[in-house]
């Protein structure tokens, strides 16, 4: 709530023609953009939430990797390519950070987080995007979880994320964006 009226009071004045009841009369089930993000905005709160009531820790990296696969703009009802990107990145980005942790000097470990940005930086596909981005991530919950069990939460986070945000984009494309969506011309 403190968020939202820190952004009303600083953006207020700059949309003075458009307001909150535009946008919502605006609502168009039928537009792949609200499609979109409604399903951003229930897939990741979903998923979020049962990472909570579950217990599961680290389970805002469920979340990541749930958003991730869901974010794909346009609106596709298939989400299945991204979903094994994620996994092959995450498992990979993993597996060389904890590699190059046991060969790397131990002086130089701590450069491997920022190490892992910058390579990300560098990155165009979404599989390396992925794996680098495990690298800052592992490094700061190695002080919390050993290097070991680090790397198997990350795996294991990113497995449940990525097959609820499947299994959720599946549901959704079935009962929301199947009837909504304006059907192809040959049909």
């Amino acid at each position: 709530m403190i968020c939202g009226a820190i952004l009303f009071a600083r953006h207020r004045h700059q949309h003075k023609t458009t307001r909150f009841h535009h946008v919502v009369r605006a609502f168009d089930p039928s537009a792949p953009l609200f499609l979109w993000q409604l399903r951003m905005a229930l897939g990741v709160s979903l998923v979020l939430t049962a990472g909570q009531v579950f217990g599961v820790e680290r389970f805002m990296w469920m979340g990541f990797a749930c958003a991730s696969l869901l974010s794909e703009y346009p609106y596709r009802g298939n989400t299945f390519t991204r979903f094994w990107q994620r996994i092959v990145g995450a498992v990979a980005g993993s597996c060389a950070f904890f590699l190059f942790y046991l060969l790397m000097p131990e002086a130089l470990r701590p450069l491997m987080g920022p190490l892992g940005g910058l390579c990300l930086g560098f990155c165009t596909d979404y599989r390396y995007k992925t794996a680098m981005n495990c690298f800052g991530a592992l490094m700061l919950a190695i002080g919390i979880y050993g290097l070991h069990g680090a790397v198997i939460l990350r795996i294991v986070d990113t497995l449940l994320g990525v097959t609820f945000g499947l299994v959720f984009a599946a549901i959704f494309h079935r009962l929301a964006a199947a009837r909504f969506l304006p059907k192809p011309a040959g049909e």
